[in-house]
């Protein structure tokens, strides 16, 4: 896999192509100019570009622009080296299209695991999008049989998110019917209710590009490595959003709001009300519910009553009152899931 490297710094360069070099299957590709850099991703497809922020031509900032600007770049992995810990400098690099950080000095280790994790994060993409491919041409000849492996590649994917996440295996499978459950109430049809339940396991898929240190660390994470973490939701919507199959647009939608708070407290947006998808509205919902009733290593599984107060009383908050109110009168159901779909 192809990492170009943007340092204008010879010792900076060196020791980058050095590190890169032991990260099985990169192969480092540095460039002490932007322009240079530029011009060769112009005409090659890079897996992974890391580019130094302060340099005399184009600096780090532009150089991302540029990069984002080019056709089929929306989903590349952008890392920005930088001795500047200014948050303002940080937000605006995520805007440009900046999908990670690191600071000057740069730590050998951490550098070569973040390196792995987003050439891993680049693997799955594009076996994504070749999977993608594979589901259009698919849908011509549809059969039952082809539906189902649809929604078993899915699931794969998702688990594989999930696996990474010490979290329990059928989660992603509960939460999915429970968000079948809710658009039903709603009084969505049968194709939104389909939809919906394969496209909710995708939620977390961009936990795949979450560095190990913070997705596995054992205690509280501090405020940066919560903001590393909540970049999962522009991750998972950056590796679905560009394909045409109706599960994955909405998946990439979900992937992108299910944290988005009815009160516009939430993140990566801070969307509220109505402007939160509806699909987003709903998983918030149902993969809160599921958290809530499930076993994790921090905490024991909270009674299903329990859960039905915390989540009514987050109506109008953190959920939609309407999407809430849609469970009214189905916690038998949502019982009967639990216990159909255990852990």
């Amino acid at each position: 896999m192809d990492v170009v490297i943007v340092d204008d710094n010879p010792v900076n360069l060196t020791v980058m192509e050095h590190l890169v070099s032991r990260v099985d299957g990169a192969s480092p590709r540095g460039f002490r100019h932007s322009e240079a850099g530029l011009a060769w991703c112009r005409e090659h497809d890079p897996d992974l570009v890391i580019v130094d922020y302060q340099m005399p031509d184009i600096d780090g900032m532009a150089f991302i622009e540029r990069m984002r600007a080019m056709p089929g770049r929306d989903e590349l992995p952008l890392l920005m080296v930088t001795a500047n810990t200014d948050r303002e400098l940080r937000r605006s690099a995520l805007e440009a299209g900046a999908t990670d950080f690191l600071h000057k000095p740069v730590d050998r280790a951490e550098f070569t695991a973040r390196v792995r994790n987003m050439l891993k994060m680049r693997g799955m993409t594009r076996r994504l999008t070749d999977r993608a491919i594979e589901l259009e041409q698919a849908v011509a000849k549809a059969t039952r049989a082809l539906v189902s492996t649809e929604r078993d590649t899915l699931l794969c994917l998702a688990r594989a998110a999930e696996y990474r996440d010490p979290e329990t295996g059928a989660h992603v499978l509960r939460m999915a019917e429970y968000a079948r459950l809710i658009a039903r109430a709603l009084g969505k049809d049968t194709e939104y209710q389909a939809l919906i339940r394969k496209a909710a396991p995708l939620h977390d898929v961009g936990k795949l590009g979450t560095p190990d240190h913070v997705l596995l660390k054992p205690a509280r994470l501090t405020p940066e490595e919560m903001e590393v973490m909540k970049q999962h939701t522009t991750i998972g919507w950056q590796i679905l959003r560009e394909h045409r199959s109706p599960v994955l647009q909405m998946g990439a939608t979900i992937a992108l709001t299910h944290h988005e708070k009815w009160d516009g407290s939430g993140y990566p947006r801070g969307l509220a009300g109505a402007d939160i998808p509806l699909e987003g509205r709903i998983v918030a919902v149902a993969d809160v519910l599921d958290a809530l009733t499930s076993t994790r290593p921090y905490k024991s599984a909270w009674d299903l009553t329990e859960a039905r107060s915390f989540i009514e009383k987050g109506a109008g908050r953190h959920f939609d009152p309407q999407c809430v109110g849609a469970l009214s009168g189905h916690w038998d159901e949502i019982r009967s899931i639990r216990e159909e779909l255990r852990d």
